[in-house]
């Protein structure tokens, strides 16, 4: 229970009948009951929010349209994001979030809430002596917790980040919300691996993620079954005990520099580095797997400005080059040292155990001239495992279940981990002092969320979780989606969303650094993805959709439209041709979109000529029927059009019936 509550506690005063009632028949049956003040207002209180209009920032947009019309970052109040947002509903796949914790330092509350959730304002710092930051961080977070709940598939599931400040309160909400017959897991991960000095009593050294289902019998944890075409791509070459395998990244995207060091080739004497990246495995174990191939290896500083290389014992060192770039040239070669007799040894014995034994776990590629590379194992991907897992134990004898899981820091990274991560990206100074690893936030999304998915975030903070569903993406060539919802902190203007959140993503994509300096360069190769941003503006209704300047509207049509068949496929890509009157998009079936005006900015009717001029753009664009027509009237009609009225079905598509109400305002919706 929130807090306990009896006969003689003042807090009764402020308690409605009808809560008072609820917890009455709570004591009564003997059941547990969640009560705090303002809780049946910010259960309600949802439910009066209304869509806004969005406008899309062309300048902070990312990729070609098609790509862009996968993703989305939208910049404004979540509450008001995710009903504005009213054609995902329930078609989510997995919610990844980490709201802001209750410490004095993060939360925000806007007081005006209460009454009206319709204002943007962010409100004000809760502080940590403030003798109601509890309940108002549960009058906060209630409303959204339902509207997440609507966002949801039948089958899908919520994560939500969280300390041990807002856990207890956490769970009885999500238990409310969700069902506790409804909960997953609890999840315990490990923040940090030092104590810090400054507690009295335990330093805290973990949080925790809540993960619940929308309907439990349902949800799936782990993968699609993988196909024979991906199987395929497993070998036997050194005809190992273990089964198929195939090569795979010997290096992980977290650079850690402990990790970033040289390991010298048994079979050329070449120094290897992991790049801009950093090994993936503990240096004790890259010892022992390099000595399988029948040399001694020893830690030894090579004076490269890297932490002990990995060499053979008495092995001269290829001399590094003091211009070379270790980050994008990676290994360093010397005919010297290849033809030398301590690496003509070393070479005998590592081809003999490649031509004659099993390989070790690490091995070289290419009859031992290429990059390190690892073992990954068919018969553990059978079992459910993903290739690049970070799970501690890879061995699983039973089908993998989840109750309350402890990971440690190797498993899900530290929360040091993803401040060093941000600041990799867009350099320091960003002032985050939060932010979940990348290890963390991709594990989730590996368990919960389909390959082909779809992750929304309303609290996406610096953008940990739209990084990690694009990492997924290049590394198990993937096609999920992302939706993240930020305002950032709107004091001295700072919308983070712009300055943090998309400049992260948008170089995730192209592979662009700071560099010392602060200068960005290219370090990475560029993904194949993109984002669209958009901005929430002017709540909407009928008038407002009719004043429309024409660029609002095709925006608007762009974001609200879907189809009650087939909505999981219904985005649309924007298509922008001076030549093209009434054209402004098309679907993933190639089927154009068009809006129908008369004049620069008033909305015409669909009529013989019109229905021409359509024909006539359709054609020279290559696309295909039937035609999706928008427009105020409809006086012709074609087996070959899809009509759509304007403003009644835009706002139905946003979830407002012809008086404009709330959609989720309807008696006996659920």
């Amino acid at each position: 229970m929130n807090k306990n509550i009896d006969l003689n506690d003042n807090n009764l005063d402020f308690l409605d009948k009808e809560d008072l009632l609820k917890i009455l028949k709570n004591m009564v049956n003997g059941g547990v009951s969640l009560s705090f003040y303002g809780k049946r207002t910010a259960e309600e209180i949802y439910k009066k929010v209304r869509p806004r209009v969005t406008r899309v920032n062309r300048k902070l947009c990312v990729g070609t349209e098609e790509q862009q019309a996968k993703n989305i970052i939208l910049e404004g109040e979540n509450l008001q994001g995710m009903v504005t947002l009213y054609k995902y509903r329930e078609q989510v796949d997995l919610i990844l979030t980490d709201p802001p914790y209750n410490t004095g330092h993060y939360f925000r509350y806007n007081d005006k809430w209460d009454s009206d959730p319709n204002d943007p304002d962010l409100g004000t710092l809760v502080s940590e002596d403030d003798g109601s930051k509890h309940t108002k961080w549960m009058k906060a977070m209630m409303p959204r917790l339902h509207m997440m709940w609507k966002m949801l598939k039948p089958t899908g599931v919520i994560a939500i980040c969280i300390d041990d400040n807002e856990l207890f309160h956490l769970g009885m909400m999500m238990n409310e919300v969700f069902g506790e017959e409804n909960r997953i897991g609890i999840i315990n991960w490990q923040k940090s691996y030092a104590p810090k000095s400054d507690s009295k009593h335990m330093s805290t050294g973990t949080e925790y993620v809540l993960v619940y289902a929308k309907d439990k019998s349902l949800a799936k944890t782990g993968l699609l079954p993988r196909g024979d075409t991906t199987n395929s791509k497993y070998k036997n070459p050194d005809k190992d005990p273990e089964g198929l395998w195939r090569n795979d990244n010997a290096t992980v995207a977290t650079v850690v520099e402990k990790d970033i060091y040289a390991i010298q080739s048994p079979f050329t004497g070449a120094l290897h580095y992991p790049g801009a990246r950093a090994w993936s495995f503990p240096k004790k174990t890259m010892k022992e797997w390099l000595e399988q191939w029948g040399s001694k290896y020893i830690e030894k500083s090579i004076e490269d400005g890297r932490v002990s290389a990995l060499v053979i014992k008495d092995a001269p060192i290829p001399t590094i080059p003091l211009d070379r770039n270790l980050e994008n040239n990676p290994v360093v070669e010397s005919e010297d040292v290849f033809h030398s007799p301590v690496i003509q040894l070393s070479r005998e014995a590592a081809n003999n155990i490649m031509q004659n034994n099993v390989w070790p776990t690490l091995f070289f590629p290419n009859n031992g001239y290429g990059r390190p590379a690892i073992k990954r194992y068919l018969k553990n991907v059978k079992r459910g495992k993903v290739p690049l897992t970070y799970w501690g134990d890879d061995n699983y004898d039973t089908p993998f279940e989840l109750g309350t899981q402890s990971w440690n820091y190797e498993e899900s990274g530290h929360s040091q981990t993803g401040i060093n991560e941000l600041d990799e990206i867009v350099g320091k100074g960003h002032k985050f002092q939060t932010v979940k690893p990348l290890k963390l936030m991709k594990k989730i999304i590996q368990l919960w969320c389909s390959s082909d998915g779809l992750v929304l975030d309303p609290y996406a903070g610096s953008g940990t979780t739209g990084h990690a569903v694009l990492e997924l993406n290049q590394e198990t060539e993937a096609k999920r989606k992302f939706i993240l919802i930020e305002q950032g902190n709107s004091e001295k203007g700072d919308k983070y969303a712009r300055s943090l959140t998309q400049e992260r993503i948008r170089r995730v994509i192209t592979g662009e650094r700071p560099d010392q300096n602060g200068v960005l360069v290219q370090k990475h190769k560029s993904i194949n993805s993109g984002f669209e941003f958009r901005i929430l503006t002017k709540q909407i209704d009928a008038s407002t959709v009719l004043t429309m300047k024409k660029d609002e509207l095709v925006d608007l049509v762009i974001t609200s439209h879907w189809e009650n068949e087939r909505r999981s496929s219904s985005n649309l890509i924007r298509i922008e041709n001076s030549k093209c009157r009434y054209l402004v998009g098309k679907n993933d079936d190639n089927e154009g979109y068009f809006i129908i005006w008369n004049g620069d900015d008033q909305v015409g009717q669909l009529d013989l000529e019109t229905y021409g001029t359509i024909i006539e753009e359709a054609k020279r664009e290559k696309l295909n029927g039937p035609y999706h027509v928008y427009a105020r009237y409809e006086v012709f009609q074609s087996n070959s059009v899809k009509f759509y009225k304007i403003p009644d079905k835009i706002l139905a598509h946003l979830g407002l019936n012809e008086n404009s109400d709330p959609y989720n305002e309807t008696e006996g919706e659920e």
